[in-house]
């Protein structure tokens, strides 16, 4: 509800995306993400989902909005308007289907292209627990991912394995990034926002306070 919505407190906001081609399994990986139980009988996205959960990651709070966006091409048009100012995304392929994996490098541009340069990816490989149907190689999806400069995890949004990591794992990547100083949250289409927390931190900053109270991550 939005009151309670209201008195969440986080120390930072960061807008994600869950892209890939259809059926490698992007909604499930969500699902699990955010109720930790699979998704039965689960249908194609269409247009945009949303998700959000609120997680500790390398001591800080932070709020996770997720866009899990639809992998079938005619929605294509309608997806790409929700990569603007995305801070990190999940890129999914199915371990299962060579056909989703042959698809990454269009997504991959998508999202640097779309998003920002500097958007952080982590590669999932999905349904990591159909071993026996594999057509994706751990050792050629890791080559691809070193490549590409993106992180990589097998996930099975089934058993739950490594869903959590992958989205952590992202987000830990972004604070590193913001506490380095090569991401700068101030920036329009960082995809970051300052909780409350860190506004009340940083009262002396007018353009901080200005985000108090916003919740939808319109960067």
């Amino acid at each position: 509800t939005p009151s309670m919505e209201m008195t969440e407190t986080y120390d930072f906001l960061f807008k994600f995306l869950v892209i890939g081609s259809a059926g490698s399994g992007k909604s499930c990986l969500l699902h699990q993400f955010i109720e930790n139980k699979f998704k039965q009988d689960s249908s194609h996205t269409i247009g945009v989902e949303f998700g959000s959960r609120v997680v500790m990651v390398a001591g800080k709070t932070v709020k996770l909005q997720i866009w899990d966006t639809a992998g079938q091409e005619r929605f294509r048009s309608v997806t790409r308007s929700y990569y603007r100012g995305a801070a990190g995304a999940l890129l999914v392929y199915d371990i299962t289907s060579r056909e989703t994996y042959n698809s990454l490098t269009n997504w991959l541009t998508d999202a640097r292209t779309l998003a920002s340069p500097n958007i952080v990816i982590i590669l999932c490989g999905n349904k990591k627990d159909l071993e026996a149907d594999r057509e994706v190689t751990f050792l050629e999806a890791s080559r691809f991912a070193q490549e590409n400069e993106v992180m990589f995890l097998e996930t099975s949004a089934l058993t739950g394995e490594n869903v959590e990591e992958a989205f952590l794992k992202c987000g830990r990547t972004i604070i590193n990034k913001i506490e380095s100083g090569e991401l700068d949250p101030e920036r329009m289409g960082s995809g970051i926002q300052y909780g409350d927390t860190t506004v009340r931190q940083l009262r002396q900053s007018p353009q901080a306070g200005s985000e108090q109270g916003r919740d939808q991550c319109n960067c």
